[in-house]
């Protein structure tokens, strides 16, 4: 065992809690247990015959707060005359430093956290409490556009990767004092802050009260990403279908939060979560709401109409062609007949061959550079689909299909929902090939059953549809007025439903 080693197994054993009362303890301690990092800046200075010490992470504060209002104000506006350390530590937390969060530490575990998360400590001798100032200044992305949620009409900003920035702003869309931020810490090693949000009043208490209590139960070392929280705390591990919605627009998540859901901010991540999820969640998107309530109502139902050819197209391809030919108009059938008489491969193999061949456009897609990604893809597919039928291994008819069904799984807002549907395609496929009509029929009928099995937080994962509520089928596949609107979701906002009058509405009556 070297003798850093053992240095560190002391360091261990020892495990200070509470803070010494002479600094230079206190600053070894703390560059024992950084391992004498480079980026650890310490400032040693006298106050009043005092040895003190500023202690900052380079990178993480912002070195001009740390410059003008603690610097400054430590060392040309302290008293003069001889004071007592108790009097010297007092006149600073309360009269001397002109910044707005300023707490006092007292064990090593609170110090190391605030230190490593940008916060500015000041150690003074013969004192076993620190001051810790908010300086965190560290260098993000800003708020820009959501690539992956893009919209015509509507809000264009998206959450970013720094915790406080996205509450802010999920702030200026609900300006309300009932708006609850609830603060968590979930790693043992990353130490990543959670943010709870919700409406006091309109979110279930059951709902906050179960998502506290599998946040508390996360035993993990790192959070890098909201993902490792939904894993967690999703109710189906095992099923297909996701059951925690996520969204990088603020205004997606603000409507959530209006309609009585919880919505989890992870730092380091635009991926804010939102529960209870519906299935219908994940087929509407916020720009239903700023669209005319006509229009909106057509996308909801063209994307329905979307779903259905997305998951089963390829399937009732093959089960028409291969086993219910009598089905397809004779015109129809001679046409396919004769695109397929050079086809060495069955139906299946021709669809499947073709899936897979799209999948693997679709994730080099995404893989490569934005410059030659969507190039490769476009002229992958063309290339690659010519190529097949002039060569004889898949008819042109099924090139139709697999594109057909391709663009349909993209109309989808959530792409966490066009996944499951890209993986059941690859089944109703299989039972399509081995029982036509029958297996698709066999396989719908499971599906709904698993669906309607499934729930997010108590909430049932088809409501409105299973169990009915009637008065819920405003706001599903077709969209009411704003001002016919007026109730919220019934299997959410259970404390308080009512989301405007009935004589709201403008214009002639």
């Amino acid at each position: 065992m070297t003798d850093k080693d053992k240095q560190t197994n002391e360091l261990d054993d020892s495990a200070p809690h509470a803070l010494f009362s002479r600094v230079e303890k206190n600053i070894a301690y703390i560059e024992t247990a950084l391992g004498n990092s480079t980026d650890l800046v310490i400032r040693h200075i006298q106050l009043n015959k005092t040895k003190c010490a500023v202690l900052f992470i380079d990178g993480l504060v912002d070195k001009h707060t740390v410059q003008n209002f603690l610097m400054e104000a430590l060392m040309l506006e302290m008293p003069k005359r001889r004071v007592s350390v108790t009097t010297l530590y007092n006149t600073i937390k309360d009269a001397s430093l002109p910044i707005g969060e300023l707490e006092e530490v007292k064990q090593f575990k609170d110090l190391f956290s605030r230190l490593l998360s940008g916060e500015t400590l000041l150690l003074l001798d013969e004192e076993t409490s620190a001051l810790a100032a908010s300086t965190k200044g560290w260098r993000d992305r800003g708020v820009q556009e959501t690539n992956s949620e893009s919209v015509i009409r509507g809000p264009k900003e998206a959450f970013t990767e720094t915790l406080r920035t996205n509450t802010a702003l999920v702030r200026r869309k609900i300006k309300d004092p009932k708006l609850r931020i609830d603060g968590k810490v979930i790693g043992r090693v990353t130490q990543t802050e959670i943010a709870v949000i919700y409406v006091d009043g309109l979110a279930d208490e059951s709902v906050v009260e179960e998502v506290h209590s599998r946040l508390d139960a996360i035993d993990i070392d790192g959070v890098l990403e909201s993902g490792y929280l939904e894993e967690y705390i999703e109710d189906a591990h095992f099923s297909p279908f996701p059951t925690v919605y996520y969204s990088e627009r603020p205004d997606a998540i603000a409507g959530g939060l209006l309609e009585g859901k919880v919505a989890i901010i992870t730092d380091g991540t635009p991926n804010v979560l939102l529960v209870p999820a519906l299935f219908v969640n994940f087929l509407q998107s916020s720009e239903d709401y700023y669209q005319r309530y006509d229009i909106g109502t057509f996308i909801r139902l063209l994307r329905l109409l979307s779903f259905c050819v997305a998951l089963f197209m390829p399937s009732l391809y093959i089960a028409f062609t291969t086993f219910h030919q009598e089905m397809i108009p004779p015109s129809l059938l001679i046409s396919l007949a004769a695109q397929r008489e050079g086809v060495p491969f069955p139906a299946f193999v021709e669809a499947l061959l073709m899936e897979f061949t799209f999948e693997i456009l679709r994730e080099a897609g995404v893989r490569l550079p934005k410059a030659v990604g969507s190039a490769v893809s476009i002229v992958g597919a063309l290339v690659l689909g010519e190529s097949a039928v002039q060569a004889g291994l898949v008819s042109p008819a099924m090139v139709i299909v697999v594109a057909l069904t391709a663009i349909s799984s993209f109309v989808f807002p959530s792409y966490n929902m066009a996944i499951p549907i890209r993986m059941l395609r690859f089944l109703f496929m299989i039972l399509a090939a081995t029982f036509g009509l029958y297996g698709i029929i066999l396989g719908l009928i499971a599906l709904i059953i698993h669906m309607c099995s499934l729930k997010s937080f108590g909430s049932p994962y088809m409501s409105p549809f299973a169990p009915l509520t009637t008065k819920d089928q405003k706001d599903v596949l077709v969209r009411f007025p704003h001002w016919g609107l007026f109730s919220r979701p019934s299997t959410q906002a259970k404390n308080n439903q009512g989301r405007t009058s009935h004589s709201s509405r403008g214009g002639q009556s």
